[in-house]
């Protein structure tokens, strides 16, 4: 069991705490997410497993704290305080920015000598290799709204209400600062198994750019391709669910 200053970590929410759960997954969000986006998936996988939800700075309830506008250094920060919580087998899940998250942090641990992740799950983003030819974190404020509704990840009111854009803009440039920023080595790899999720008609991250996280690991590698686009997480929670809980049962 994690020291009672673990369990009060700003870094991980947990909405729904599990702490005789024989296993811990760790969500990673994508490019401006917070954790309470993952609510749903925290209270379904909740019989089989703690869930920590990642909650980057600069939002919710770490609104003031400055963001990271960089994928290994935001990485790192996880990593340190992640560490005071592998006291059961754990596993990673990504999202978009948060599979390159993901994946950067267990590298941390492989780095160390550590006992990381059973496995990652990586959704929605592209081999960590692959060059990034966007600017999106260039654009002016409306442009990054208008980005990030049109993969579908924030309601179109929110464009109609300045006090919540002046709230969400800062993180949501970091992120994708951070992201479309990053790019891995060809062989960076790391010995967990890769568990890529893709949505078929994802055009940020196709079915082939997620084919090729193959790559960058050397414990084997599957892919599961899902109806919708690159949300297709808010739509798929059952299936996704489903495929998470069959590995921690197996």
């Amino acid at each position: 069991m994690p020291s009672s200053a673990a369990v009060d970590n700003p870094w991980f929410r947990r909405f729904n705490p599990s702490d005789f759960a024989p296993a811990r997954i760790v969500i990673f969000p994508h490019a401006g997410g917070s954790a309470s986006y993952y609510m749903e998936y925290a209270k379904a996988l909740a019989p089989y497993a703690d869930v920590l939800a990642v909650q980057y700075p600069g939002r919710q309830n770490r609104f003031a704290e400055p963001t990271i506008d960089s994928v290994p250094e935001l990485a790192e920060q996880v990593y340190r305080e992640l560490r005071a919580w592998v006291d059961r087998p754990i596993v990673f899940f990504g999202h978009s920015m948060g599979s390159a998250v993901a994946f950067e942090v267990a590298r941390c641990f492989t780095r160390d000598g550590l006992a990381g992740p059973e496995r990652l799950f990586v959704s929605a983003g592209r081999a960590p290799s692959l060059p990034r030819d966007t600017e999106v974190h260039k654009l002016p404020d409306d442009g990054l709204m208008k980005e990030l509704i049109r993969l579908g990840g924030t309601d179109e009111q929110i464009l109609d209400v300045p006090a919540l854009r002046e709230l969400i803009i800062p993180a949501l440039r970091a992120d994708y600062t951070a992201i479309e920023t990053y790019q891995a080595a060809p062989d960076a790899v790391v010995p967990q198994p890769i568990t890529a999720l893709v949505g078929e008609n994802d055009a940020n991250a196709t079915v082939e750019e997620a084919a090729q996280w193959e790559r960058h690991t050397s414990g084997g590698f599957s892919l599961r391709v899902f109806p919708g686009g690159h949300f297709y997480v808010a739509e798929q929670i059952d299936a996704v669910v489903r495929l998470l809980t069959a590995h921690l049962r197996g």
